[in-house]
């Protein structure tokens, strides 16, 4: 990790600025995908699934029976795990419903808001270099509490033509029967477009990489709504004297071996504890599986050391990370300072792996500095709020005055006569 000894202020945004990436080969990439699924439908899908994957398939859906088969290939505990996980974010879920309330804004006039569920939602799970179950239980939840009448599922499948059964099984968990085996650029475009085998969607959910991230954001120019920007998965860690040098590299190494782009930031207090940091930062690497995808993101990463924790927490609201991991004393308080950040978690004894399985909080969030104006994904992400407002005869009449006169003032005569022709009525 570069280390960074009290920078001033005006290096911050320098240091703070996420690597920019020159992405015009893969905007080239994904705008063929997208006009040959457009052309094509479903042929072009088969070609990508050869192309890319290296699968010949002879159906883009997951059958019945592929889904009934998933549960006997995984073990009890793994499927306990996701029960447990299931129920827990169901539950958190479930209280972000709204009801309806109608507010009398003057007698005569009631206004009121209801959510309704958007109809057709579509769900990116990736499964490149390892398949992210949990990503179905954090999109399919919530699109079913909010009453989305219908759940697209989109998902790689191995060179053996299978989905990972964790995968099917979160799916049957949650309610979600339609899935296809179809990943990449290719997924978000068949989603957005429709093909003979996958109807379009409103509105498209989940993570990706570069390409997935490139296809969303173009579909969005086409009239087709995502869930929000993503880009490459980052966690901040904020430590004083208080925290435990073990814990703080676990969480940076967790957040690291998602893959060599993820971005990993310690903001600190405490200059003496770095060393320890870096020594169990190597030994905890030598453990992992997958240590050269988290090695390269640790070459990019940096170690921000501090004068005092306000300064820290200025710091962490102007880097606005996609996962924050506060470890300091007090740190409920210092919770209560954070403005920028998808997720945050308070305490040496919340590191981000809970946030991202089964706490209950969805682990769907903003990245890239976005979480100075998006939150995750939430119930409310796949609802619309529409309003409504019901005026009787007296509620018109005393109302119309005000109307009458701010449409006359902007110029919209018929805005002002559609008032006065009820009254004269």
């Amino acid at each position: 990790m570069q280390i960074l000894d009290n920078p001033g202020r005006e290096q911050w945004l320098q240091i703070l600025q996420r690597p920019y990436v020159d992405n015009s080969a893969v905007l080239q990439s994904v705008q063929h995908i997208l006009a040959a699924v457009k052309e094509k439908g479903d042929a072009a899908l088969y070609g990508f699934a050869q192309q890319f994957d290296g699968v010949a398939l002879d159906s883009l859906q997951v059958s019945a029976e592929e889904i009934a088969a998933a549960a006997g290939q995984l073990s009890e505990e793994l499927k306990a795990a996701i029960v447990q996980a299931k129920k827990n974010i169901e539950t958190f879920h479930a209280r972000q419903l709204s009801t309806t309330e109608v507010v009398e804004t003057m007698p005569g006039i009631h206004c009121w808001r209801r959510s309704v569920g958007i109809d057709k939602v579509g769900l990116y799970i990736p499964g490149g270099t390892a398949p992210l179950f949990s990503t179905v239980l954090m999109l399919a939840i919530p699109a079913k509490l909010a009453g989305c009448r219908e759940v697209v599922l989109c998902t790689p499948c191995g060179k053996d033509g299978k989905v990972h059964p964790a995968v099917l099984f979160a799916a049957q968990q949650t309610g979600v029967s339609r899935i296809y085996k179809v990943g990449g650029a290719q997924a978000i475009a068949a989603m957005a477009l429709g093909t003979e085998s996958i109807p379009s969607v409103y509105k498209i959910f989940g993570p990706g990489n570069q390409y997935v991230t490139v296809a969303k954001q173009l579909v969005q120019m086409q009239g087709v709504a995502i869930d929000m920007p993503a880009g490459p998965s980052e966690v901040c860690v904020l430590a004083d004297e208080t925290a435990n040098p073990a814990f703080i590299s676990a969480d940076l190494l967790s957040q690291a071996e998602h893959g060599p782009d993820s971005q990993v930031l310690l903001v600190t207090t405490a200059a003496g504890l770095l060393d320890q940091v870096n020594a169990e930062l190597a030994s905890q690497l030598e453990r992992l599986p997958r240590k050269d995808f988290a090695a390269k993101a640790l070459d990019n990463s940096k170690a921000v050391v501090l004068a005092n924790l306000e300064d820290a927490v200025a710091m962490v609201n102007a880097y606005a990370a996609e996962h924050l991991i506060i470890c300091t004393d007090k740190a409920d308080e210092v919770g209560d300072r954070i403005t920028n950040a998808g997720s945050v978690f308070i305490g040496n004894y919340s590191p981000e792996s809970a946030g991202d399985y089964a706490s209950g909080t969805n682990h769907t969030l903003p990245t890239n500095a976005f979480a100075r104006a998006y939150s995750g994904v939430s119930v409310d992400s796949f609802v619309k709020k529409i309003t409504y407002q019901k005026l009787s005869v007296e509620g018109l009449q005393a109302i119309a005055p005000t109307v009458v006169a701010m449409a006359e003032a902007e110029g919209l005569e018929a805005h002002a006569e559609a008032v006065r022709v009820r009254v004269r009525h």
